[in-house]
């Protein structure tokens, strides 16, 4: 059955994620997979999880989802050298209908597997280091909705659990 992405309030993606021991043709085919419901659904990174799928990989391509000139596979990724602050609005495929302003770190290193088991490493800012971080956090069990205010929070949650309701009655 083809996958999916799963939304809040699924209770794996309040779960850390396992890290992959071994790169196998279903880790490939997962990758793969998640590619194209990253583009599908019109984003540039996903994270396993929100797929169901509690494994440290994520997928980002920042040419997309249009253009997909240049999807990255990462896996067990690991950030470093987080500096700077920066604030940027967010969204997120897991997080229905809600975008808000999160600060995160400006620049970063990362250190990450590639499909093919070799070491990759590499020098983020701007843009990329803010969606490495938000992918990681979904490895984390952390969405960016958790980094908001409690008020917000609250308001979200009620606006969706009006939603899903009348999604319900439909």
């Amino acid at each position: 059955m083809p996958r999916s992405i799963i939304t809040y309030p699924h209770p794996v993606l309040a779960k850390k994620a396992a890290p992959v021991t071994e790169i196998t043709e279903e880790i490939r085919a997962l990758a793969a997979e998640m590619v194209e419901i990253m583009y599908k659904d019109k984003g540039i990174g996903l994270a396993a999880p929100q797929v169901a799928e509690s494994i440290r990989l994520i997928t980002v391509d920042l040419s997309g989802p249009d253009k997909r000139e240049d999807p990255h596979i990462f896996i067990n990724p690991v950030l470093s050298n987080l500096e700077g602050e920066v604030e940027s609005e967010e969204g997120c495929l897991s997080v229905i209908g809600y975008r808000t302003t999160v600060k995160r770190a400006e620049s970063l290193h990362l250190s990450a597997t590639d499909l093919d088991g070799n070491l990759v490493e590499m020098d983020a800012d701007d843009l990329m280091a803010i969606c490495l971080q938000h992918e990681v956090d979904h490895l984390n069990g952390v969405l960016f909705i958790d980094k908001i205010s409690k008020l917000k929070r609250t308001l979200y949650e009620r606006k969706l659990k009006k939603w899903l309701k009348e999604k319900n009655e439909e």
